[in-house]
């Protein structure tokens, strides 16, 4: 082999070398980055104020989404219910089905003061999540699911100088699947609807214990 072709051979071996190690270096790079997405970090509540109280969770929604959804109501004020219970110490949580009914029987329950509703519930804190979006699909596109539950999230302190106001609110947006064109015949409307409903619960409950969640929530694929 002459000196010339070999110093061909050699500078072709380094350009497949270096080649390779870019793409390495891109595939390693990639990992990480997918790695950081997939962390999470302890989060603090956001309010601290129930331990140790009588609590109520109410929801509200409006006649449309109640005429869609008849079951929305009760599934997220047990589900809230029974989270806060779990996670935040000494809290004492009313029934949900007792909260329901006094919904039922009480007319116009929802414009009364907010310190009327803590008085009628005879509770120290009511949680209180009045729900102003509820799909399952974008709007005027049925074809495809993108589902959507968001609501303020307001509390109500009974006998504090502040009672007929809140003394805290948060806005709260549960998305499911959390990206769009999944089509109509890829998932179920049960599928869809149940996931979309976890996400706003749990964030919800999250406002009130400490808890672990992704540290990059729109990239976090872990679900």
């Amino acid at each position: 082999m002459t000196v010339r072709r070999s110093l061909e051979l050699a500078l072709l071996v380094a350009i497949v070398l270096c080649h390779a190690g870019c793409g390495v270096a891109q595939l390693v790079g990639g990992m990480a980055q997918n790695y950081e997405y997939e962390k999470k970090v302890q989060r603090f509540a956001e309010y601290d104020d129930l331990e140790g109280r009588s609590v109520a969770v109410v929801v509200d929604a409006d006649m449309a989404t109640l005429y869609e959804h008849p079951h929305v109501i009760r599934h997220i004020s047990e589900n809230v219910a029974g989270r806060l219970n779990q996670n935040v110490p000494d809290i004492r949580v009313m029934n949900p089905q007792n909260v329901l009914v006094w919904q039922h029987r009480t007319p116009q329950w929802n414009a009364m003061p907010y310190g009327e509703i803590a008085e009628e519930l005879n509770v120290d804190r009511v949680v209180y999540i009045e729900l102003y979006e509820y799909r399952l699909h974008p709007p005027g596109n049925r074809w495809e699911w993108d589902g959507v539950c968001a609501g303020s999230v307001g509390i109500i302190e009974r006998g504090s100088i502040l009672s007929d106001s809140f003394s805290d609110q948060f806005n709260v947006v549960g998305r499911f699947p959390g990206r769009r064109g999944i089509a109509r015949e890829d998932a179920s409307a049960d599928r869809i609807e149940m996931g979309v409903l976890h996400e706003f619960i749990q964030q919800v409950a999250w406002l009130f214990h400490e808890h672990e969640a992704p540290k990059y929530p729109d990239r976090y694929r872990g679900r």
